[in-house]
C-alpha cells in the first residue's frame, strides 16, 4: 500500500513526465535508479521499438526475457534477429523454475481450466521468474513497453506507478498505434512475423489466437478470459506489482 507521501510524489513525478518526450522519459527513469533498472522484452509484435528507444538512450540497461517454453518458434526466431540488429543489448533470460512437463504432468494443461488455472499458468511461468530476474539483477524500476490503447486494463495506467519496492516506467503509455508504426517505419524496425499473419498480441502458442479468430484485440489472448498474463495485473501477484 502506497502512502500518501508516495502518492503525492507520484502525482508531481507523472505530472512532470507527461509533458516530456519519451526518451526524455526514459532519460529520467535511467538517470533516477542508476545501476537498478532493467528493460522487459517479450520479442513480442512490436518490441523491437523499446529495444531501439532505450538502448539507444542507454545500452548499458540489462534487458529481461523471460522465456515461458511455450513460445511460438518464430518468436525465438524473431528474438535472435533482434539480438544481431542489437548487439549491444544485455539480454538475461529467465525461466521457470519447473519445467513445462513438469507441471503438465502435475496440473494437466492450466491454460484450459479458466481463470484460475490461467492465474496459476500465470504465476508459475511469468511472475515467479520475473521476481527471481528483478530480485538477481537488483532492479528497483522496470522500463515497459505498455500503452493504454493495447487494453481495458490498461486505461488508467500512469507514466510511473509503484507498489511496494518496485517502480514501474511506461515511457510510451500515451502513443497510438499509428505513432508505434510510424516510428517502427522510420527506424526501419521489424516486427515479430506473425504481426504480418494477423496476430497482434502475442503470447504462448496456447494461448493466442489472430483478431480474425477472437474477434477483438482483447481476446485475442487467453481465449478471452482474461487480457494480462500476471506480470502486468493491477492487482498484484509479487512484491514488484503495480
Amino acid at each position: 500500500m502506497q502512502t500518501e507521501t508516495q502518492t503525492e510524489d507520484l502525482l508531481e513525478i507523472n505530472a512532470m513526465l507527461s509533458a516530456k518526450d519519451v526518451r526524455d522519459r526514459i532519460a529520467w527513469a535511467v538517470e533516477r535508479h542508476a545501476g537498478e533498472i532493467i528493460l522487459s522484452t517479450s520479442f513480442g509484435a512490436q518490441s523491437a521499438l523499446m529495444l531501439d528507444l532505450v538502448l539507444g538512450v542507454a545500452p548499458e540497461t540489462p534487458v529481461v526475457f523471460v522465456d515461458t517454453g511455450y513460445l511460438f518458434p518464430e518468436t525465438y526466431r524473431f528474438a535472435d534477429e533482434l539480438k544481431e540488429r542489437f548487439p549491444q543489448m544485455r539480454l538475461f533470460t529467465y525461466v521457470p523454475r519447473m519445467s513445462a512437463a513438469h507441471q503438465e504432468a502435475l496440473y494437466g494443461e492450466l491454460w484450459t481450466q479458466g481463470r484460475e488455472g490461467l492465474e496459476k499458468y500465470g504465476r508459475i511461468n511469468k511472475v515467479e521468474p520475473m521476481n527471481r530476474a528483478l530480485t538477481e539483477l537488483g532492479a528497483r524500476a522496470w522500463l515497459s513497453g505498455l500503452r493504454r490503447g493495447q487494453a481495458s486494463s490498461r486505461q488508467s495506467l500512469r507514466v510511473v506507478e509503484k507498489q511496494n519496492r518496485t517502480f514501474k516506467i511506461h515511457p510510451i503509455i500515451d502513443w497510438s498505434e499509428r505513432q508505434v508504426y510510424h516510428y517502427m517505419k522510420e527506424r526501419d524496425l521489424p516486427f515479430h512475423p506473425l504481426w504480418h499473419k494477423g496476430y497482434v498480441s502475442i503470447g504462448d502458442r496456447h494461448s493466442t489466437r489472430t483478431l480474425a479468430e477472437a474477434g477483438d484485440a482483447e481476446a485475442t489472448r487467453f481465449n478471452g478470459v482474461k487480457r494480462e498474463c500476471g506480470l502486468h495485473e493491477m492487482s498484484g501477484q509479487g512484491d514488484w506489482q503495480i
